[in-house]
């Protein structure tokens, strides 16, 4: 036997349970990873309530994202030996001693980091890499909004763009916050709460607007971005409130702009592999030579998930609450 968190009706951080599960054997093409480290991201607590779809197939348990050491590999499996040490890129499941998943999704645990801080990063990367790298082709020079400077998204999307010669302006819900990003090397950090976000950025922009956004609020703030966008500029959408809401079409068109809204964890093991594959040449290379910095806020016992969940749902973390192994249970 071996453990996994788990939950079995929706509800509060209370209802995760560190149990006993059945042991994994990987697949054909995928390999079976004992799991050191996994992040938590606000995905996780939408499932826990209930609240976002799961892919059919999904592994079972939360947990997008994690960091160990390759125990056993599937019979068509040639990128990777037993031993190797790896993060992933999951459609679920992290949250356990050991996880199957498709060997494509593997990446190499760049050197100089820590286990925590492995698992600290696919999930963030991979979103922040397929939507500002792949689909808004953000480059050096241009500017970009980040909203939710303070997530594990957002802190990781600043430093990206920062590496790769993009100016950036974010926004943040708290003092603190905003601090943070300042640290990180942004042009601008506007504290949503007391300043508005749209006037701070254009007088940023000298009235031109941005080359990107990357939104995590949605339908609150659809309207306020068009208004930030510059001319060909990229709107991208990858969570927050999807209520219907109207937009203003002549915003669009007059800066001919485009708006792209995407999940990743539903998307095609193909398109999960190009992705991870852009990572692991182009993003992985920064984390090594500390371009990009893992950002923690905490770090939990695995058995202890629905701590880490009571912490993020606070709202007050700056960076991204990892689970460890507990290190006194047998392995």
């Amino acid at each position: 036997m071996t453990s996994a968190v788990l939950f079995d009706r929706p509800g509060a951080p209370h209802v995760l349970r560190f149990v006993p599960v059945d042991r994994i054997t990987p697949g054909p093409d995928e390999v079976l990873i004992q799991v050191q480290a996994a992040g938590v991201n606000n995905a996780d607590l939408l499932e826990r309530r209930g609240l976002y779809p799961v892919p059919p197939g999904a592994p079972r348990g939360l947990g997008l994202e994690c960091a160990g050491t390759i125990s056993a590999i599937g019979r068509d499996v040639t990128d990777w030996k037993i031993g190797d040490e790896v993060c992933a890129l999951l459609t679920g499941g992290g949250y356990a001693e050991e996880v199957a998943v498709p060997a494509v999704q593997v990446m190499p645990k760049p050197r100089g980091v820590t286990m925590a801080e492995a698992a600290s990063f696919p999930e963030v990367a991979c979103t922040v890499y397929s939507n500002l790298a792949m689909i808004a082709g953000l480059t050096a020079g241009e500017t970009v909004l980040i909203h939710g400077a303070g997530g594990g998204i957002g802190s990781f999307a600043i430093q990206w763009a920062r590496a790769i010669g993009a100016h950036v302006i974010t926004t943040a819900g708290s003092t603190a916050k905003t601090d943070a990003a300042r640290e990180l090397g942004v042009l601008e950090a506007i504290n949503y709460r007391t300043e508005d976000f749209v006037s701070r950025t254009l007088a940023a922009t000298d009235g031109r607007g941005v080359d990107a956004i990357l939104d995590v609020v949605g339908a609150k703030y659809l309207q306020r971005n068009l208004k930030c966008l510059a001319p060909d500029g990229h709107l991208i959408m990858i969570g927050g409130s999807m209520n219907p809401t109207t937009i203003d079409l002549w915003e669009l068109l007059a800066r001919r702009a485009s708006i792209s809204a995407t999940m990743l964890r539903g998307r095609p093991t193909a398109q999960k592999q190009a992705i991870v594959a852009g990572v692991t040449r182009e993003v992985l290379p920064l984390i090594e030579t500390g371009l990009i910095r893992p950002t923690i806020d905490s770090i939990f016992p695995l058995s202890q998930a629905n701590r880490a969940h009571e912490l993020l749902e606070t709202g007050r973390t700056i960076g991204k609450v990892v689970l460890e192994r507990d290190t006194h249970r047998p392995r």
